[in-house]
């Protein structure tokens, strides 16, 4: 009875055993079907919608910059319109905006500006065009000398008095130190948007976060490459192109990051209008909002002259190069740099994304619109900042454009426990095909041991 027993027992065990292998055999193979690169994506590849953010900006089209000087938002979202005479102010009120009278048209402000960019360039000073004050504001850094201060100053003079001078603190700087990190050994930055030529996919970034060639990794060992640098404008301009190593974004490629393990469906580009509500995502300092402040700023960075810039007082830090800039799922811009910290706040210059995607000849990787038209979340439901890092190439979560989704990031992070038992990893397969041949050594073993000491038991009783 006892020898049935034990013959159940191993039959039972080298049943297991042989179960034990076919099982792990099939998942290491379905494991390794996974890790394939699939020969399509699932991106969406919907046309993007081109936004107005200010209905203003047709108005200020229609009357022409000789009659105007800008157009913005109020506190209450409503579009302002400068104007220089009482019959352009009565077109713009029968259009349903607020007309403001002020003393000096566009054409004058450019006229300023153009004035200005033609003068010696001095490392840390920007400008741009107030539309609300109806000034252009020239800004100087601590970096700037006494004797550069007093030149620009008279040159501020001798355009007019509508040329405002001030100090600011801090300095003016490209923010490289990107929202997911992307390293290399040009420094770390932000991943922008994810774009297409309708062939490959790129990620939309900063221009000063490396030239041409430049190789992007997603973890400091340099292990995960995620791209190459294969276009780039800057100074003069600051934008450039990371094609990433597989030619696909993936899955999740209309989200970016918002940190604590959200993302932000994107829907389509606009201009930014001063005024507007917007928000910025780095990897530095995660998500940051305010207020875009002026348009076509010129920096002048340690590095070269950007003019084109959205300025704004959203706060950023070395990291957040290259990362978005978005509103109501609507993508603006791509972090470029400016002065302060997100501890005492700062200005933040921004490369549109409207004309970075028209120079390189790009299409932004969107969300396909949802059931109203437009999409996106309301102010008041819009995301609220967070000082988390944040992550950028991203897997798509369930949610309507320009709403938060849950997201997660590429690689890093994951413990050895949380690798061996991921059903897309080879380790749990391996375990178990592991563990079946101990139980058939095992088994082998333990019989042949029986055997030995029955036959040495029945030998000693016949022989003694």
């Amino acid at each position: 009875m006892r020898h049935a027993r034990r013959r159940i027992v191993r039959r039972v065990t080298r049943l297991a055993a042989v179960g034990g292998l076919l099982l792990g055999g099939t998942m290491v193979t379905q494991a390794a079907m996974a890790t394939e690169t699939p020969a399509t994506s699932a991106t969406p590849r919907t046309t993007p919608e081109s936004v107005v953010t200010n209905p203003g900006s047709a108005l200020v089209e229609k009357l022409g910059t000789a009659r105007t000087a800008g157009t913005w938002l109020d506190d209450k979202g409503r579009p302002v319109v400068a104007v220089t005479d009482d019959k352009s102010a009565a077109t713009v009120r029968r259009a349903g905006a607020e007309p403001k009278l002020v003393d000096h048209s566009m054409n004058e402000l450019k006229s300023a500006t153009a004035t200005l960019r033609s003068a010696p360039k001095v490392p840390g000073t920007a400008w741009v065009t107030d539309y609300r004050t109806n000034e252009v504001i020239v800004q100087a850094d601590s970096t700037v000398s006494a004797s550069d201060w007093a030149s620009l100053t008279k040159t501020a003079a001798d355009i007019g008095s509508y040329v405002r001078m001030e100090r600011t603190a801090g300095k003016f700087t490209t923010r490289i130190n990107g929202a997911q990190p992307i390293l290399s050994t040009a420094g770390r930055c932000s991943a922008g948007f994810n774009v297409t030529n309708g062939t490959n996919d790129f990620i939309l970034t900063a221009g000063h976060c490396g030239p041409n060639g430049s190789t992007w990794f997603s973890d400091n060992t340099a292990k995960q490459q995620v791209g190459q640098t294969v276009q780039q404008s800057f100074p003069v301009n600051d934008f450039s192109l990371v094609q990433y190593t597989s030619g696909k974004a993936g899955d999740g490629a209309d989200i970016v990051a918002i940190g604590d393990g959200n993302g932000v469906r994107i829907t389509g580009t606009g201009d930014a209008a001063v005024g507007q509500r917007v928000f910025r995502s780095g990897s530095t300092t995660g998500l940051r909002d305010g207020q875009v402040t002026g348009l076509d700023a010129t920096v002048n960075y340690p590095e070269g002259t950007v003019s084109g810039l959205i300025e704004t007082n959203v706060c950023a830090e070395p990291g957040d190069s290259g990362g978005p800039m978005f509103s109501e799922g609507i993508a603006l811009g791509v972090t470029s740099g400016g002065s302060g910290d997100c501890t005492t706040g700062g200005t933040t210059f921004f490369q549109p994304v409207t004309r970075a995607l028209a120079q390189l000849g790009m299409t932004l990787i969107v969300a396909a619109p949802s059931g109203n038209g437009q999409g996106g979340t309301s102010p008041s439901g819009a995301p609220q900042p967070s000082v988390s890092p944040t992550q950028a190439a991203i897997a798509p979560g369930s949610a309507s454009p320009g709403s938060t989704t849950p997201v997660t990031g590429i690689g890093g992070g994951i413990s050895l426990a949380a690798r061996l038992t991921d059903p897309n990893n080879i380790g749990p397969g391996l375990l178990v095909i592991g563990g079946s041949l101990v139980a058939l050594v095992a088994t082998r073993y333990i019989r042949a041991e029986q055997d030995r000491k029955a036959y040495r038991e029945y030998y000693s009783a016949t022989w003694g």
